[in-house]
Parts: structure tokens; sequence; C-alpha cells
């Protein structure tokens, strides 16, 4: 289910991916799958309860974009 305002997992800062295996695949086709069944446009890993530096985006044209451990500069 998706955490929602005010839930603890989405107040701390996530940690970082060191693990680069199929768990962390299986994950990420499992949020997209999640993104696409509540009809969302991007989903953090956070937002399913997972404290994980994770991200998946619907980029429309581009089609779907995963972060692991992203940063902006």
């Amino acid at each position: 289910f998706l955490r929602t305002e005010g839930d603890r997992v989405l107040r701390k800062q996530a940690m970082v991916v060191k693990r680069f295996d199929t768990a962390l695949a299986k994950l990420l086709d499992d949020m997209a799958e999640s993104m696409y069944h509540y009809e969302g446009v991007g989903l953090a890993a956070p937002q399913v309860g997972i404290s994980k530096q994770i991200i998946v985006v619907d980029a429309a044209e581009s089609g779907l974009i995963e972060l692991v451990n992203p940063e902006i500069v």
C-alpha cells in the first residue's frame, strides 16, 4: 500500500542502495507496476514503505526511467 503524508518513513533520509542484484530489479519492476496501477507518473521507494534511494518515473515519450541513488547536481 502507498504511504501517505505524516508516515514516519517519508520523513527520514532514505538509505543508499549498495547491492545491484535481482532483488533490486524485482523491486523496480514492482514499483513501476504499482505506479501504473495507481495511474501515477512517479513513485519513490519510501512511498511504498522502503527506505531506499530509488525512484521510478513515467517520462511520457521517453518511457519508464528507473533511478537508483539519484543526485541533484
